[in-house]
């Protein structure tokens, strides 16, 4: 009998399998593909690898514009592919050790709930069968493939998911995106940089669709410069060999071609094949009465005792942070320790280039919201380190505070490199830091975080 089984070895499971390990639980941890999930295999890993290799090239390029003279430089496509494997192959290889360190047991196949007693849960993987007092359900995401006519006759040769784009054996010279949310645009910053010719069809006014509306504009602007056509309000109704067909905002049929076809219109939950329906764990439900994901409390347990879910099996925060922290917070309850999630404070971050970040409320969400707040935002050319190191580079720093105590609220940013810096607007949040609290502390000089401290003290009372 382990204390804890986990279903799924992403960033929900394994560190929620780490965690337990090092607190003296015994653990069962099944994966049916690679320790390290969709994220480390599929997803974020392997794309931000692909990015700075485009992001070296948009630098060797653009190098005399630093003094420095590079001739002749070009993209060795395989090359680029095979570095992204051998990262992921010491990465998942770290995973793998972490485990062992913690004295974690790996069962590699696929696991199925098959019972529950006062004793525990009984959980299936092959001929052999695995008792748990706790269970905790990661079973992560997987692409969205909808019902377009066309669409899924094409998958796996002309149409690809985020998942076969990332095994392409050769450059294709042009790329339609069908979605322009977060991967969407981070494969479009890929190839546009690369030099493929990349088109973005996408159903919303708008790219990017939670993230704040005047920095996904100053996004789309930038890559429209550098040649990446949007077709936005724009519906989809086919999909004809190489040929993506869809309705503009009037009505009209037109026709977007590509040597590729990337479907990238959202995540779905595995709730399906895992056995819930066995010991009866409930489901959460849309507006339509569709399940979208496993129901959990701020303590990440389901309506069974003993059972928790962590990770985008919730369908809530389908981000690979967000599930390491609530698989962290599952063994915290487990272990009898006083903890629940708080999602006011959670980043997201597109790591196009230049990139995107945010953390809090939007100013659209502020108004939405009904609160009473203001807005405070300076370019990010006002760091002196953001100038020396972004020639023509354009960029934004934008804070939303409450109007009476100047609480921050929301942080947004776009310009490099935001995404190591939007870690100041989370502790802000998290913490319930006001502005003036902010001007207080310390930040580095010269460095672009300093642009949060610029930003705040531009703020008239």
């Amino acid at each position: 009998m382990y204390d804890l089984a986990i279903i799924g070895g992403g960033p929900g499971g394994y560190v929620a399998a780490g965690r337990a390990g090092a607190a003296g639980l015994s653990v069962v941890l099944f994966e049916k593909k690679e320790l390290g999930g969709v994220c480390l295999n599929e997803g974020c890993v392997p794309t931000k690898t692909l990015l700075y290799s485009a992001k070296v090239f948009d630098y060797s390029r653009h190098a005399a514009d630093y003094g420095v003279k590079v001739d002749g430089s070009s993209i060795d496509f395989g090359a680029i592919f095979d570095r992204k494997e051998k990262v992921i192959r010491k990465l998942v290889g770290g995973v793998k050790a972490q485990m062992r360190g913690a004295k974690v047991e790996v069962v590699s196949g696929e696991a199925v709930i098959e019972s529950r007693t006062a004793e525990g849960i009984t959980i299936k993987s092959g001929e052999a069968s695995y008792q748990a007092r706790n269970l905790l359900i990661c079973s992560g995401s997987e692409a969205v493939v909808p019902p377009i006519p066309g669409l899924r006759e094409g998958l796996g040769t002309t149409v690809v998911t985020n998942r076969e784009i990332l095994s392409l054996d050769k450059q294709p010279k042009s790329l339609v995106i069908i979605g322009g949310g977060v991967i969407g645009m981070e494969f479009a910053s890929f190839f546009n940089s690369i030099g493929t010719k990349v088109t973005v069809v996408e159903m919303l006014p708008k790219i990017l669709g939670p993230l704040d509306d005047e920095i996904s504009a100053m996004l789309q602007a930038q890559y429209e410069k550098k040649g990446v056509e949007f077709h936005l309000s724009c519906k989809v109704v086919g999909v004809e060999g190489n040929d993506v067909v869809y309705e503009d905002p009037q009505g009209k049929s037109c026709r977007a071609t590509g040597d590729k076809i990337l479907v990238s219109v959202g995540r779905r939950a595995n709730i399906q094949g895992i056995g819930l329906e066995n010991i009866g764990v409930e489901l959460a439900l849309n507006p339509a009465g569709r399940p979208y994901g496993i129901k959990v409390d701020e303590k990440m347990r389901t309506n069974v005792p003993g059972v928790y879910a962590a990770g985008d099996v919730t369908g809530f925060s389908m981000l690979a942070h967000t599930a390491s922290r609530e698989g962290e917070v599952a063994v915290n309850n487990i272990l009898g320790k006083a903890d629940h999630m708080r999602y006011n404070a959670v980043p997201g971050v597109v790591y196009t280039n230049p990139e995107v970040a945010g953390v809090g409320v939007t100013e659209a969400e502020a108004a939405k919201k009904g609160l009473d707040y203001k807005v405070i935002k300076l370019p990010m050319a006002f760091s002196g380190r953001f100038v020396a190191e972004n020639e023509h580079g354009e960029g934004l720093c934008k804070i939303i505070v409450g109007k009476q105590y100047h609480e921050v609220l929301g942080v947004h940013m776009l310009g490099n490199p935001c995404s190591e810096i939007i870690q100041s607007g989370c502790i802000a949040i998290e913490n319930e830091m006001t502005v003036e609290q902010l001007k207080e502390v310390i930040f580095p000089h010269p460095t672009v975080s300093e642009i949060i401290k610029e930003t705040v003290f531009s703020l008239k009372k």
